[in-house]
């Protein structure tokens, strides 16, 4: 028998800073049917759609450690460093981090426009 959070969605993940929507059927630590899997934070799980397996699980997003802004795991939206971060709040608050964050972050902005381009 199908426990009921894998079953029946709880509601609507939205990721507030890129809107993506799912529906999710947990939020916490140890999504359910997982053995030995124990998530380092309270996250919006979502049964694998692409398996059959029931232990299988994709995690959407959680809250900003910093602000609680909800957010997605996209690498656009969010940021994992002991604790989730979205990414205005890493911005914001750059210096704190690691060399090494600080240059996956500028690695990730990239250049939007060509570089002989030059700013408005």
């Amino acid at each position: 028998m199908a426990s009921e959070a894998e079953c029946c969605p709880l509601g609507v993940f939205k990721c507030q800073l890129c809107s993506v929507t799912a529906p999710y059927s947990y939020v916490g630590q140890k999504p359910p049917n997982t053995q030995a899997v124990v998530l380092l934070e309270e996250s919006y799980v979502m049964k694998d759609p692409f398996t059959s397996g029931t232990d299988r699980f994709l995690v959407l997003g959680s809250r900003c450690s910093l602000c609680s802004r909800l957010v997605c795991v996209g690498p656009e939206c969010s940021l994992f460093y002991s604790r989730r971060f979205c990414l205005p709040c890493v911005q914001d608050n750059i210096s704190a981090f690691p060399r090494e964050i600080q240059q996956d972050v500028d690695k990730r902005k990239g250049p939007k426009r060509p570089s002989s381009q030059p700013c408005p």
